[in-house]
């Protein structure tokens, strides 16, 4: 098949991070994905979120403003994310053990 393959490590330490959360927004996943993981840019996780909708890893459970004092607003919006039937679970290790330790 020709082109860049649609697979990414990222994407799947994404799926493996909400396999434990079951249902999670972006910053939240992020802030595990840090912890875990050699450090990424937020903007790399929310990246892969979309791309992952797209190829139907992920699903959008709910789209939710949500009030608070934050430097930019009164407000933000939060996507939440969960698996979709895509994606494929393979029991990382690493994963596994923060949320034990959680």
């Amino acid at each position: 098949m020709r082109g860049r393959p649609v697979k990414s490590d990222i994407r799947q330490r994404l799926v493996e991070i909400l396999s434990f959360l079951k249902k999670g927004y972006g910053y939240e996943i992020h802030k595990v994905y840090c912890k875990i993981f050699p450090k990424c840019s937020r903007e790399v996780v929310y990246y892969h979120l979309r791309k992952g909708v797209k190829l139907g890893e992920f699903l959008v459970e709910q789209v939710k403003e949500e009030k608070g004092n934050y430097s930019w607003g009164p407000s933000v919006m939060k996507t939440y994310y969960k698996l979709g039937p895509k994606s494929t679970v393979r029991k990382d290790p690493a994963v596994k053990e923060f949320f034990e330790k959680k």
